[in-house]
């Protein structure tokens, strides 16, 4: 039967990999998926023979229980909501794996050694930052706390030292296992810890967040396996852990920043309001106040207007954002984007990797509407198209097309690969309002001579757009 069990474990870890593979392409995401399901699958029935499960009716209470709450989950959570689901399902992976540890450590508390000591406490380590880590990413990707950063005197060092005393604790455990009162410490610090280090993360940075926590699920599970001895848990979490580290690095090179920026910078925090200036000391007189520099205009249409230019183009590039997902417009733009081509127009869409709140959040959205996979170009490869091209819609994109990181070197964001929307022929912002974007900087953009803006709900503007086309 052990036999039985190892072949399973291979067949499910080969389809892990193969899964991962396929899923870095929107053609074979899909297939996948399957694969992936139908590994975790075999890996599950695999386990479920093993001679030391102590009673089939408990875990299969805990499968219909799982598989009715992710059935809900997948029909009700809306796709713009994705991402706030992503970050819970890290804190399950996370809380999973941290009570793998919990149970072996008090069913063999007696007869541990250093080495599963160490093992144990590193996934209560890992797991309960992880958790903590996601509730926070989830509060604040609901908007049920503040999505700027919190940011306090000494904080990195109080995060420092928390670190460090929960080496200590792990390293007092592996000598003296019979320490329960250090074992809780272990896991309040841990969990103390996951808060403190994502809180000072702003919500422009909320993509790498997700991702490396994500890691972070794969590590603790990873962890889990050595504990258990179960290698399609080592292969599975190594797999997620590694995959979650190369893309978060992929996503702080989008974004020409340090992970280590990300995590302790503090981007888009609100400054303190400067003090009122001292008054002139007595017989002097006051300096005039200077004079103000005049406010830039600002172009506005209607929709009626933007589709008279659409009329007349031959090339549209469509940015989608993430006031997109928002207001759910994602059908309603491909409506419009189907319409601009039966007039004869070229539509493309021009994908910026960290546009939304999650990793590919707008590959999601626009699949779901069924924009042929062909059409969501790659910002490296679309940029130098910008220039050829008559009307660039930009549907709730803010930082990412801020021509501000090309040309104000003190802007937080220069340096920030964007898409070069601003040297089109025209440039279509629909937006609600003039509000800043996660970086919370004013957006050059909106100010340019071949910019024109239109104001409004996106789905309903686009909507409009589209009924005039007609």
């Amino acid at each position: 039967m052990d036999q039985v069990i190892q072949v399973s474990y291979l067949l499910a870890s080969v389809s892990f990999i193969l899964g991962l593979k396929y899923l870095s392409s929107p053609e074979t995401a899909s297939r996948g998926m399957l694969l992936s399901q139908g590994g975790m699958f075999i890996a599950v029935v695999g386990t479920l023979l093993n001679h030391g499960v102590v009673s089939y009716g408990l875990i299969m209470s805990g499968v219909l229980i799982g598989a009715a709450l992710g059935a809900l989950m997948a029909t009700k959570v809306k796709m713009t909501d994705m991402p706030q689901m992503v970050a819970l399902l890290n804190g399950f992976g996370g809380l999973a794996s941290a009570l793998v540890g919990g149970a072996e450590f008090f069913r063999s508390q007696a007869n541990l050694t250093a080495y599963p000591m160490v093992t144990i406490s590193l996934t209560i380590l890992i797991g309960m930052v992880t958790l903590t880590g996601s509730l926070i990413a989830f509060f604040k990707l609901q908007e049920l706390m503040s999505g700027t950063p919190v940011v306090f005197p000494l904080q990195h060092g109080i995060n420092a030292l928390l670190f460090f005393s929960t080496l200590v604790m792990i390293g007092y455990l592996a000598f003296t296992p019979a320490a329960t009162p250090v074992f809780w410490a272990l896991v309040g610090v841990a969990s103390l810890l996951g808060i403190l280090v994502v809180i000072p993360i702003g919500g422009g940075d909320m993509p790498v967040v997700i991702s490396l926590l994500n890691s972070y699920s794969g590590m603790a599970a990873a962890a889990s396996g050595f504990i258990l001895n179960n290698n399609v848990l080592i292969i599975s979490g190594s797999l997620v852990g590694s995959a979650g580290i190369i893309l978060s690095q992929l996503m702080c090179k989008a974004m020409n920043r340090s992970l280590t920026n990300v995590l302790f910078g503090g981007f888009g925090q609100v400054e303190a309001a400067s003090a009122p200036s001292a008054p002139a000391p007595a017989g002097e007189a006051e300096a005039k106040p200077a004079t103000p520099e005049p406010q830039p205009e600002v172009r506005s249409g209607t929709p009626q207007e933007a589709a008279d230019f659409f009329k007349k183009a031959k090339t549209v590039i469509i940015v989608p954002g993430y006031g997109m997902a928002v207001a759910q417009a994602q059908h309603t733009v491909k409506d419009l984007a189907e319409r601009l081509q039966k007039q004869g127009t070229e539509v493309r869409y021009a994908i910026h990797p960290v546009a939304g709140r999650m990793p590919g959040h707008m590959n999601v959205l626009l699949a779901e509407a069924n924009v042929p996979y062909d059409l969501l170009i790659d910002m490296d490869e679309i940029n130098d198209d910008f220039e050829d091209t008559d009307v660039s819609l930009v549907i709730g994109a803010n930082d990412v097309v801020n021509p501000a990181a090309d040309t104000d070197p003190k802007s937080p964001i220069y340096g920030m690969p964007i898409l070069h929307v601003d040297r089109s022929k025209l440039v279509m912002v629909l937006k609600r309002s003039m509000k800043p974007g996660f970086a919370g900087i004013e957006n050059e953009l909106f100010f340019k001579p071949n910019t024109m803006m239109v104001f409004g709900d996106a789905k309903g503007t686009i909507e409009k757009m589209a009924e005039a086309l007609k």
